[in-house]
C-alpha cells in the first residue's frame, strides 16, 4: 500500500463527511482500502490538513478524540455547533449520525 495514496483517499474522504453527520476512524480506513488501519487514520486526522471537517470523526463507540484541539471539550463544542448532540461522556449517537458515502 502506498501511505501517500492511503492520505489522499482518506483526507478525500473525510472532505465529504456532511454537516450533522459523522463517520469513524475504521470505517474510513476500511474504504479507504485497509480495514486494519484506524489508527492510521487518526494519526492522519492528527496531523493532516488543518482545513478538513475532522471534527466529523469519532471512534466507532462515538467518542470523540482526546488529541482534538482543546481536548474533549473542544471537539465537543464544535460538533454542537454543527447541531450534533454530544452525551456528558463525550460520546454522540454514532448509530443515528453515521454516514455512508454513495
Amino acid at each position: 500500500m502506498d501511505d501517500g495514496n492511503f492520505r489522499d483517499r482518506v483526507e478525500a474522504l473525510v472532505a465529504q463527511i456532511p454537516r450533522g453527520r459523522v463517520m469513524t476512524y475504521g470505517q474510513i480506513a476500511a474504504l479507504c482500502g485497509n480495514a486494519r488501519a484506524a489508527r492510521i487514520v487518526g494519526g492522519i486526522a492528527h496531523f493532516g490538513d488543518p482545513d478538513l471537517p475532522w471534527q466529523r470523526v469519532v471512534n466507532k463507540q462515538g467518542g470523540l478524540a482526546r488529541g482534538y484541539p482543546d481536548g474533549w471539550n473542544g471537539h465537543k463544542q464544535v460538533l454542537e455547533a454543527e447541531g450534533v448532540q454530544v452525551n456528558a461522556d463525550y460520546r454522540v449517537n454514532v448509530e443515528d449520525l453515521l454516514w455512508w458515502p454513495r
